[in-house]
């Protein structure tokens, strides 16, 4: 006969029981990896957990949410770029999202673009997409309804996950203003499903606060414990330096002063800081000497200089092609190279890729190793190094504007700038370049690149502002103006 007094189940044990998750073979929490040796030390910030602690301990999840479907949102369609008309790709929602978009004002899409909440900052050292997050931006949540933010969320990173990339999320500034509802943190669980985890590399929570661990516990039955270990809890800036070039990164201005004032109250860190800081700039005095002291580059270099000083001092440089760049498309051109799936999209092993470098700009024979994407990678690296992207400064301002020409002025106006405006060694080189990508698009059956997946991974490597990091609201025509070249290439290009 069984007692009438059952012992008491811990809120989360409960919701663990209730959907069979398998928890006691995964990984504690205090297993998830951490950057920072001060990890016992939790900032106060401010934040109305109400919802989720109470007196007796964690809140049960909401009745409604323990029968969401697998299926709660269909994968997106996105081909990789932002349409011009993106009302239309926004019409056809979830079913869930239709009673909530029927009425739909679409500039909020654009004073989202314009806030700074999601902002893509280039590629790391090996080639992957870097994307911030920074809660400090997130509009409050009477202004945006939680829903739609998750759209724009999904329909941002559309564009992105297709390759490689890391995720850096600012923590601080989520506050019970502009927090979205527990509800919200499950659906988007739910909705970010394994098209956006596969590719993703890292997952960096900068400035945590105890309410991250406690929402981590959670969304663990419905997190793999290998998307897990992508996660990193970054506590102090500094903490990121060795995995991402800070100088890159465009970090709001209210995050930089917090973690001022941790530092403030933790002088051990602060001390570590200190020492790292001495330590780079160390580096930099050692790497690079004083201007009137400063060494020319070698003349077999290749990476980091201009398309004039390789043609003036490189005698296999034929018709305006770099050797590199010629090597790496003769490479790719095989059959098995032009056929390898996600060619472009993948990520190398970054050492081999700085040894091949290295090689290269002392003048030493080459090999990729049998390996595509290292070739593929030291293609896109090339033209993200040069001095100058290869459609130059001067047009960039131009290019930005793609998407407000009407479509009858496009084939004119881009066959302007390409023609007549671009220096005649960078027209060949770009010739050379997207006639060889109109092969891959070709393969696209086999390789899964179609010319807007190649379009999102070059277009940044074609085109950046003379200052700065090219800004979310630019991705969109600069990816579309490339998807054009590709696209009418034939009809752009003179033979």
């Amino acid at each position: 006969m069984e007692s009438d007094h059952q012992p008491k189940l811990n809120p989360i044990r409960a919701f663990q029981v209730t959907h069979g998750s398998n928890l006691e073979h995964e990984d504690d929490d205090t297993n998830l990896t951490s950057l920072s040796e001060f990890h016992d030390y939790e900032p106060s910030l401010e934040f109305d957990d109400s919802e989720l602690i109470q007196a007796t301990g964690l809140a049960p999840l909401p009745p409604e949410l323990l029968d969401l479907s697998e299926e709660f949102l269909p994968r997106s369609s996105s081909d990789g770029t932002i349409e011009e008309n993106f009302e239309r790709e926004l019409a056809t929602v979830p079913q869930p999202y239709s009673e909530i978009t029927s009425n739909l004002d679409f500039d909020i899409f654009s004073g989202l673009n314009r806030s700074g909440l999601v902002e893509v900052v280039g590629d790391d050292e090996i080639g992957r997409r870097i994307i911030l997050v920074s809660a400090c931006h997130l509009p409050p949540s009477k202004d945006v309804h939680p829903d739609l933010l998750l759209r724009y969320l999904m329909f941002t990173l559309d564009k992105y996950v297709e390759q490689d990339y890391s995720v850096i999320y600012f923590h601080y500034g989520l506050t019970s203003r502009n927090k979205p509802p527990l509800s919200w943190l499950w659906k988007a669980s739910k909705a970010f499903d394994r098209k956006y985890k596969k590719n993703l590399k890292a997952l960096y929570l900068v400035h945590p606060t105890n309410i991250i661990r406690i929402v981590w516990q959670m969304l663990r039955p419905a997190i793999s414990v290998k998307f897990g270990r992508k996660m990193m809890y970054v506590n102090y800036l500094h903490e990121l330096q060795q995995y991402i070039d800070l100088e890159k990164v465009h970090i709001p201005e209210q995050v930089v002063e917090y973690d001022k004032l941790l530092l403030s109250k933790n002088p051990r860190a602060a001390e570590v800081a200190q020492q790292i800081m001495d330590r780079d700039k160390t580096k930099q005095q050692h790497g690079k000497p004083p201007p009137s002291d400063t060494q020319p580059p070698p003349p077999t270099q290749q990476f980091g200089v201009s398309l004039q000083f390789i043609k003036e001092n490189n005698s296999e440089m034929i018709d305006s092609i770099p050797p590199i760049v010629r090597q790496c498309v003769e490479f790719l051109s095989q059959p098995d190279a032009l056929e390898t799936e996600g060619i472009f999209r993948r990520s190398a092993n970054s050492v081999s890729v700085k040894e091949i470098q290295r090689a290269c700009n002392r003048g030493e024979s080459i090999s990729f190793r049998n390996d595509p994407h290292i070739a593929a990678v030291l293609l896109k690296t090339f033209l993200r190094d040069l001095e100058e992207p290869l459609m130059t400064f001067d047009l960039y301002e131009e290019i930005s504007k793609f998407q407000t020409w009407s479509i009858p002025q496009r084939s004119r106006k881009v066959k302007i700038l390409v023609l007549e405006k671009l220096p005649l060694d960078n027209y060949k080189l770009l010739k050379f370049i997207i006639q060889f990508l109109w092969k891959v698009q070709d393969r696209s059956c086999l390789n899964k690149m179609t010319s807007s997946n190649l379009a999102v991974v070059f277009g940044p490597n074609l085109c950046w502002p003379p200052h700065g990091q090219i800004c979310l609201q630019s991705i969109a025509p600069v990816n579309a103006f490339t998807d054009f070249l590709l696209e009418n290439q034939e009809s752009i290009f003179i033979i």
